[in-house]
């Protein structure tokens, strides 16, 4: 196999991700699988199911360019469950225990077909040997992963566009550590979510629905674990967690704060990054588009991990070629930095102070400062556009508590000011 094989791969997935999906928009609406509910940014009234298209491109690809051995059979064998998973959840609204047992049961199939991690090397620690826990670890990794794209995935075009970054980071990679199937995977798993993202892009006509994020997270997924077999590299732990630290931070950034509230972890709100991107004023390209830029940045610093020759790994290192690691790291810290405490905490709570002087110029400013702080902590509240024709009402100081708070839904607060 060679890199036009993963090229050919790409543009297979994608053109048959492109082309499947209106017919997979159009069986959502006869089916009645319609997002009705305004879940994430999105309006109410778009079909679901695309990820019934991604699926198929990734079957046709798979078909022409991964070799048919026992752990692709059993990849695709898995893929086929989570999207079947997925697709029912997208119709019924599935129990969450039974929506995770789908999910395990998809993972046991590329497990059992041998695809077990069972060892992982560490920075400074060397090869760690799993045991028999591999096939159980693999197996939580998956289901994780799944759940990690899964949950960031509420806002047009964005779990596509960090799959598809996601994808070819993966594959040029894996195909630096001799891990040519792996990198064919990743290839044409970018592709389906790249083709996918013609249709998907604010404003988009079709959400991949769970269907397609369940299988986005399960394909990324595999494409790391299968890059990571029988190679003692450093960077194939270490990369996963850099491509794919932005939806890792978003999750556990609203897990945390779901668990503080004491609400179910698996529970919907607004506290994720893109929604908190738009109660600044972005909108909802803009919002995607930074996280594009922030995962494209991470996923850059992976890359140039492993090309980059600042050691010999041995323990020895190239000063030059490690200030110039050093640089892009600070260049990645930074851009971490500036979306997750700039735009995050600064601008938003300067923004909602803005707000609550506008509502009451009278309040007292201490009591607009810890208004504005309490809803930055809970991340929800409620903002009602002011009718032109009343006084707007007086601001008032809260009577309820921070857990009451948490139950409120939220609209967007308007652009940013300069």
């Amino acid at each position: 196999m060679s890199a036009s094989d993963a090229v050919l791969a790409f543009l297979t997935a994608a053109v048959v991700s492109a082309a499947l999906t209106p017919l997979a928009a159009a069986l959502a609406r006869r089916l009645g699988a319609v997002d009705a509910r305004d879940r994430g940014l999105g309006s109410g009234g778009t079909p679901l199911l695309g990820g019934l298209a991604m699926l198929a491109a990734a079957l046709v690809a798979a078909a022409l360019w991964l070799p048919s051995q026992e752990e692709t059979q059993g990849i695709l064998l898995g893929a086929g469950i989570i999207a079947a998973v997925g697709a029912l959840d997208d119709a019924f609204d599935l129990h969450p225990g039974l929506k995770l047992l789908g999910q395990i049961g998809a993972a046991l199939a590329p497990v059992l077909s041998g695809l077990t991690a069972e060892n992982v090397t560490l920075p400074f620690l060397g090869a760690i040997d799993f045991g028999h826990l591999g096939g159980a670890l693999t197996v939580l990794g998956l289901v994780g992963i799944m759940n990690v794209v899964n949950f960031s995935d509420g806002i047009d075009g964005l779990a596509a566009g960090v799959g598809a970054i996601s994808g070819v980071a993966f594959a040029i990679i894996a195909f630096d550590l001799d891990r040519d199937p792996a990198a064919v995977l990743a290839a044409l798993t970018a592709g389906a979510a790249f083709g996918f993202l013609f249709h998907n892009f604010h404003p988009a006509s079709v959400f991949m629905g769970d269907c397609g994020a369940l299988l986005l997270g399960y394909l990324l997924g595999c494409a790391t674990v299968y890059g990571s077999l029988k190679t003692n590299a450093v960077i194939a732990l270490v990369a996963p967690l850099v491509i794919l630290a932005v939806p890792f931070l978003d999750t556990s950034f609203v897990i945390a704060k779901r668990l503080k509230y004491r609400r179910k972890p698996w529970e919907r709100d607004t506290n994720h990054f893109h929604h908190r991107f738009t109660r600044i004023g972005f909108s909802t390209r803009r919002t995607v588009l930074y996280l594009y830029a922030w995962t494209f940045a991470l996923a850059g610093l992976a890359v140039a991990l492993r090309f980059v020759p600042y050691s010999d790994h041995h323990g020895h290192f190239h000063t030059g070629w490690s200030l110039v690691m050093g640089g892009l790291g600070l260049i990645a810290l930074a851009a971490s930095v500036y979306l997750v405490y700039v735009l995050e905490i600064f601008k938003f709570t300067r923004l909602r102070a803005h707000q609550l002087r506008e509502r009451d110029p009278t309040a007292p400013a201490a009591a607009v400062a810890a208004q504005a702080e309490r809803d930055f902590e809970t991340g929800e509240w409620e903002v009602a556009p002011p009718d032109a024709t009343q006084p707007a009402p007086p601001y008032t100081a809260p009577t309820h508590t921070e857990e009451s708070e948490a139950t409120t839904s939220s609209t967007s607060a308007g652009p940013m000011p300069s």
